[in-house]
């Protein structure tokens, strides 16, 4: 009985398990690692629509078209290329014909875009003196409108040297063609994309008799000249045995404004 007794006094009460806690745990991160990786293939499954990434042919696909535009150019090029050689030989026919000369080099001649020799007329219009006052009796005095050149002035002679018959002209120190606009800003010149002051000089190859009579004959130009002898703007013709045009060298490209 003693014996017993210190036997039963001297057994331990049992101790709590520490391990149950640890397995839960892992199984629950094992869970939600698995939760993790699925949720992983379901969005790269869906964002891949069901395409191979590694295997996307997209690549391939850009270079063949890359590949067939390639062949286009090619193909298009030697067109172009056939196409120049028979116009080349088109020319040569047209300009051994028996009517002679190269239609190509009139055309050139016309453009402006080569130099020009021969005799001609140089046509100068200058503002009016500082302070001028009426110079008429019975005229009005002047305002400041009518001291200075204005565009129609200076487009009056250029067109009546035109239909004169002009095979080149000049204004200041620019050949014009057809494309040529003449505009003025108050009292500045602005052509083809420069600024100019008076005096304004003007030239014109061709032949003298008829430059003559198309500017002497010319309506704007005999109003102008009414005030020339009103007010004292400036005016002067005079002719010329040889004169040099140079070739136009500006851009030949046309320009249209658009509406924003």
């Amino acid at each position: 009985m003693p014996n017993s007794t210190i036997s039963a006094a001297r057994d331990p009460e049992p101790v709590p398990s520490r391990r149950r806690p640890t397995r839960i745990v892992g199984r629950a991160l094992t869970c939600t690692v698995f939760a993790l990786a699925g949720v992983l293939f379901y969005v790269s499954a869906h964002a891949a629509r069901g395409i191979d990434l590694r295997s996307d042919n997209s690549l391939l696909r850009l270079s063949d078209v890359i590949q067939q535009r390639s062949d286009q150019n090619q193909q298009t090029q030697s067109e172009l290329s056939d196409l120049q050689q028979k116009a080349d030989q088109l020319v040569k026919q047209q300009a051994g014909t028996p009517s002679g000369g190269d239609p190509l080099a009139a055309l050139r001649d016309q453009t402006g875009l080569d130099p020009l020799q021969g005799p001609g007329l140089t046509v100068t219009l200058n503002d009016a003196p500082p302070g001028a006052t009426a110079k008429i009796a019975g005229v009005p005095e002047p305002g400041v409108n009518d001291l200075v050149i204005h565009q129609q002035d200076i487009q009056a002679v250029v067109n009546a040297l035109w239909r004169g018959g002009a095979a080149g002209v000049q204004v200041m120190d620019q050949r014009l063609i057809s494309t040529s606009a003449v505009r003025c800003v108050g009292n500045t010149l602005l052509l083809q994309g420069r600024v100019y002051s008076p005096p304004y000089v003007i030239r014109a190859v061709g032949r003298t008799a008829d430059l003559r009579a198309a500017v002497d004959g010319d309506p704007s130009i005999h109003t102008y000249l009414q005030y020339v002898a009103a007010y004292g703007l400036g005016w002067k013709l005079q002719e010329n045995g040889e004169l040099n045009l140079p070739g136009y060298t500006g851009s030949t490209d046309l320009h249209a404004a658009q509406g924003q």
